[in-house]
């Protein structure tokens, strides 16, 4: 694995491409879902273990499951993982609420630029290496 695994949930392929051949540049893994009910399966897996993810960059509007729903799913099952919203809907009210109610890491508006991107992941990742260390008071 290279820098981290990100799962990309969104049902615009073209999105998905685009997020998908950024992040392999850069050194991460990818896996892709096009809906949040698809997202929740690919991370629960069959097997009954979860598949490790780093980051999850997710989408509000889609079909079957929502955004916010898988989410909310995210956040109670995975709460270390950190969840980047990438929507179509610049909508700051909303923003708050997912980071306040559902622990989102950060709203970002589409279309967006690869290094915007990928600082935000770098964020992710970082604030999820910083939470699960321990530190001990010498």
């Amino acid at each position: 694995m290279g820098l981290g695994r990100v799962l990309v949930v969104d049902d615009e392929a073209d999105i998905r491409k685009v997020l998908r051949l950024t992040l392999i540049k850069a050194g991460y893994d990818v896996v892709e879902a096009e809906d949040g009910e698809k997202g929740v399966v690919i991370i629960q897996k069959s097997d009954g273990y979860a598949m490790p993810v780093d980051v999850i960059i997710c989408d509000l509007c889609m079909p079957r499951m929502n955004g916010v729903e898988a989410i909310a799913y995210f956040r109670s099952q995975f709460p270390a993982v950190p969840v980047i919203v990438l929507t179509g809907s610049p909508d700051l009210q909303k923003a708050e609420l997912l980071k306040r109610e559902h622990g989102v890491t950060d709203y970002l508006i589409k279309p967006i630029q690869p290094e915007q991107l990928l600082a935000a992941i770098r964020s992710a990742a970082f604030q999820k290496a910083v939470k699960g260390r321990v530190f001990f008071a010498t």
